[in-house]
């Protein structure tokens, strides 16, 4: 047997504050999800004015990331397995609406388990590799050096 971390809504809201502050920041509007390791939505947010897709994209970047455990844009990157000669070619057909490979999901990463995902839509590339990493960071900050979070832009687990 083994004890297992969940990621709860708490830990859920510290992350979207954070999220909201940084989107502020880059001058993005975004929707911001929070997943646990099943990939079922926890918390989810859009800012005012952010695009009504929103939400649906980041609910699929943050069950990918969850369920995938690795960041969403590591799929398509040149030489990723979703690439047009990766082995995994294709793979978002497979649960259509639900898995995306496009930069902004990010696994939650807490002492080397994944507990969850965190999804953004809304900004740029950039803008939302900026908001969901401070989105991590915002947890390892309200978890304390006794948990170790996985706060770059690029996780495989």
């Amino acid at each position: 047997m083994k004890t297992a971390l969940k990621l709860e809504l708490e830990e859920a809201k510290v992350m979207i504050e954070a999220a909201k502050l940084a989107a502020a920041e880059v001058k993005a509007l975004e929707s911001i999800c929070i997943v646990d390791d099943g990939g079922y939505v926890i918390a989810l947010e859009r800012m005012n004015g952010g695009r009504i897709t929103g939400p649906e994209i980041a609910i699929a970047k943050a069950f990918t990331a969850s369920g995938h455990k690795r960041s969403t844009h590591l799929f398509n990157q040149p030489g990723g397995p979703a690439s047009t000669t990766g082995e995994a070619f294709g793979i978002h057909a497979m649960l259509p609406g639900k898995f995306a490979i496009f930069v902004g999901g990010f696994p939650i990463v807490v002492n080397g388990e994944v507990v969850g995902g965190v999804g953004i839509s809304g900004g740029n590339g950039e803008q939302d590799t900026a908001v969901g990493t401070a989105a991590l960071k915002a947890l390892q900050a309200h978890l304390g050096d006794e948990y170790e979070v996985m706060t770059q832009a690029d996780i495989k687990k």
